[in-house]
């Protein structure tokens, strides 16, 4: 018999009784838990909890799931989601002239290491169009300067829409998006920089991290937000390096973290890993 499994991610306030509701939810259900992550916050009075599970009924889809864990859902005041684990994330790639993090994510989802459709990539040049193309995946040519910038916006978001996207992944998209644009994708928007910020902003940051001695490089990946590159955290790495370096080498190794970092966090989001905790986040890995 072909067991279909789900996952189940709940965020509310601490109350008793929560990890009992739940497990007698999964009982009625049949459910049989394959894995198990919870996690209480004392200082915030919050309960995080993640459950991937199976369900032996092949006829039990992930709609029935959702109206029978309503209610219980509603008792307890839950932000949940509860989603089909074989479900793959339809995920939009913007990219601008650095292609190592898109090419990475293209590769991880052929090989099927990671669970996601890309029905479409993005991109303000057209450096990348050959690559997509021999991945079989359309390439959009938006440009943007200052003063298309507001209909490049809309052309994005309203592709996004067309598309069914249920996230967009900035895989070194050198543009600021707009206020507006941030909270249309909050939740569902992921970005990658360098970890130099804020001590190394704007152009050449390897260069500027050359001429500092820096001992650690790395980056960061998080949830896109109005207040630039301060979005929730969801990864992050460094690499060691020396006075030996040059500013070439630096960037070289800055790409290989960049890659690792974004892959994860987006693996991450796309397995239902990341719950939102305020301006933080809570990782079951």
């Amino acid at each position: 018999m072909s067991h279909r499994e789900f996952i189940l991610t709940v965020s509310c306030r601490e109350k008793p009784g929560l990890v009992h509701a739940i497990s007698s939810f999964l009982l009625r259900q049949a459910g049989n838990i394959l894995q198990s992550q919870q996690f209480d916050d004392r200082l915030q009075d919050r309960f995080f909890m993640r459950v991937h599970f199976d369900v032996a009924d092949p006829e039990k889809g992930v709609d029935e799931l959702r109206d029978g864990f309503g209610p219980v859902a509603q008792s307890f005041q839950m932000t949940w989601q509860l989603e089909d684990a074989s479900t793959p994330t339809r995920t939009l790639i913007l990219v601008s002239k650095f292609g190592h993090c898109m090419n990475d994510l293209l590769f991880r989802r052929l090989t099927g290491a990671m669970n996601i459709e890309i029905p479409a990539i993005v991109s303000n040049h057209r450096e990348f169009e050959s690559l997509a193309t021999s991945y079989g995946i359309p390439f959009h040519h938006i440009p943007v300067t200052p003063e298309t910038k507001p209909a490049a916006e809309e052309r994005v978001l309203e592709l996004a829409s067309e598309l069914k996207v249920d996230l967009v992944v900035l895989a070194r998209y050198m543009q600021v998006l707009s206020d507006g644009m941030c909270k249309e994708l909050e939740g569902r928007a992921i970005n990658i920089h360098h970890s130099f910020l804020p001590g190394f902003k704007g152009a050449r940051p390897y260069h500027q991290a050359h001429e500092r001695g820096v001992k650690l490089i790395g980056a960061t990946a998080h949830y896109v937000t109005a207040d630039l590159d301060e979005g929730p955290i969801i990864e992050q790495d460094v690499a060691r390096v020396d006075h030996s370096l040059a500013p070439a080498d630096l960037a070289a190794i800055g790409r290989d973290v960049e890659a690792q970092v974004l892959a994860r966090a987006v693996k991450w989001h796309t397995e239902r890993r990341v719950l939102l905790n305020g301006n933080s986040t809570v990782v079951f890995r």
